[in-house]
């Protein structure tokens, strides 16, 4: 025992309690790491160096603890004292160490009687107890403390002391809370939250993120993204890599992707958020995944990019009657027609008029590639061999407008046709002028754009009434 330690404990300053000598030669064997309140000392016959060895053990287990921690003896006086104790109220251990109970350093005098009956009434109550004070720090400033504390009994069942641990209110609301969010986005939250590891294999996903995804919270645990995304699951994992890598990207990120379920594939927008999650007990950050979180935005997506089509198309309209205007021959504003509708729209566009029963080509897109609409050189004499049941001719008997797709069967589809071999989805819509049918118009698309739909035939049937028109004037004028 070094003497300036003696002197500390023999020696107490004008504000502190008499400390006895036995307090006081307890003080410095717990300040150096002591036996506890409950006598856990090593068995008689160890030696001096098995002591020495468990008192540095239990030191340094005390002091790596993140919460605070005293002891008391039977009698109430402090045995123990860690290095949380010491940053939260200032005192070391050896000033702490062989004090009776807190009164006179550490709470106010109105508190002390009240804060004394608590700790003495925990250290005969079975379990642990919890309770909320206010401590005093070293400088006089004062401390709100949430406090742990259970009574140690010895071998005889009777009360040797009492443990008591405590941390500051505030960081353990700020634990609370922390929990509580994370345990309200995992259950009520409005958007989806998957939490992925370094392998990118989810660890949890929340009720929301389940629903969207259609599967169950647990299915995905473990398990690779694209059991779940087809499309556009290369794209998230590389977002999930970067974030990994680099941190969160700036902003939040939109991604399309495919999910495979029990009706089939559906089409579906992500507006997704990353967080990459690091271990606050690490001295390095080491990460430990990515919190992934999204909010399903497709219905609104999809409605500005209709918006945007329909602003498109309108606009290829008048562009395309100012043009037309400017055409000396009926035929060609009609081919001029089909050019402009052909952007952005179609890959191919064939024009057949009707002659009796039969269809003769007048215009066609050229079916090598991309060009321009061109009449047909033939002058639209040879005929179209459509057979019964062709889409153009159940456009004429429908006066209307047939949509079709090749489907799985796509090889030879379009041959039977007679239209280009790269088309595989297919709308015709009927030509009429003055109540009579002229012909057929169709639009066709390759495997890299999707199936006509429904806004798509009105627009045709738009174009169609043009070039009706067109044609309509250009028989007028033979």
């Amino acid at each position: 025992m070094s003497s300036s330690r003696s002197e500390t404990a023999s020696a107490p300053a004008p504000d502190e309690p008499e400390r006895t000598p036995a307090a006081g030669a307890e003080a410095a064997a717990a300040a150096s790491g002591g036996a506890g309140p409950s006598g856990d000392r090593p068995p008689p016959g160890a030696g001096p160096a098995a002591e020495v060895s468990g008192a540095r053990l239990l030191a340094a287990l005390l002091d790596g603890m993140d919460a605070a921690l005293c002891a008391f003896d039977a009698e109430g006086r402090v045995t123990h004292w860690n290095r949380e104790a010491e940053r939260i109220l200032g005192w070391s251990a050896a000033e702490a160490v062989g004090r009776l109970g807190f009164t006179g350093w550490a709470v106010r005098a109105a508190d002390a009687a009240d804060l004394h009956g608590r700790l003495t009434a925990a250290m005969a109550a079975p379990g642990r107890q919890v309770h909320e004070f206010a401590l005093l720090r070293k400088d006089g400033g004062r401390v709100l403390v949430r406090t742990q504390t259970a009574g140690v009994r010895g071998p005889d069942g009777v009360p040797t002391g009492l443990y008591c641990a405590f941390s500051e209110v505030h960081a353990q609301i700020d634990l609370e809370r922390s929990i509580a969010l994370s345990e309200a986005m995992f259950d009520d939250a409005p958007w989806g939250v998957v939490l992925v590891d370094v392998d990118l294999r989810p660890t949890v996903v929340n009720a929301h993120a389940a629903r969207a995804l259609g599967i169950g919270r647990t299915t995905l645990l473990g398990r690779p993204l694209g059991d779940v995304v087809t499309g556009g699951v290369e794209e998230l994992e590389a977002a999930l890599t970067h974030v990994l890598a680099e941190g969160a990207p700036g902003g939040r990120t939109e991604l399309w992707v495919t999910l495979r379920g029990a009706e089939g594939e559906r089409r579906r927008c992500w507006s997704c958020g990353f967080l990459r999650l690091a271990s606050p007990l690490a001295e390095q950050p080491v990460p430990l995944g990515v919190a992934w979180l999204f909010q399903d935005v497709t219905e609104d997506r999809q409605a500005r990019q209709e918006a945007d089509r329909s602003r498109f198309r309108a606009s290829q309209l008048r562009r395309a009657e100012a043009a037309a205007a400017e055409c000396e021959e009926p035929m060609e504003a009609a081919v001029t027609h089909l050019d402009f509708a052909l952007a952005g729209y179609a890959d191919h566009v064939l024009l057949d008029l009707c002659d009796g029963d039969h269809f003769r080509r007048a215009a066609a897109s050229p079916a090598g590639g991309p060009g321009p609409v061109g009449r047909a050189p033939d002058g639209g004499r040879l005929p179209v061999r459509y057979a019964a049941g062709h889409p153009a001719r159940q456009a004429v008997e429908r006066r209307g407008a047939v949509r079709t797709s090749a489907g799985a069967a796509a090889e030879g589809w379009a041959a039977e046709r007679r239209w280009p071999a790269d088309a595989v989805h297919g709308l015709a819509t009927v030509l009429r002028s003055r109540g009579r049918t002229l012909g057929v118009l169709t639009f066709l698309r390759g495997a890299g754009r999707p199936a006509f739909e429904r806004p798509d035939a009105e627009y045709a049937q738009s174009v169609a009434a043009r070039v009706a028109a067109a044609v309509d004037l250009a028989r007028a004028l033979e």
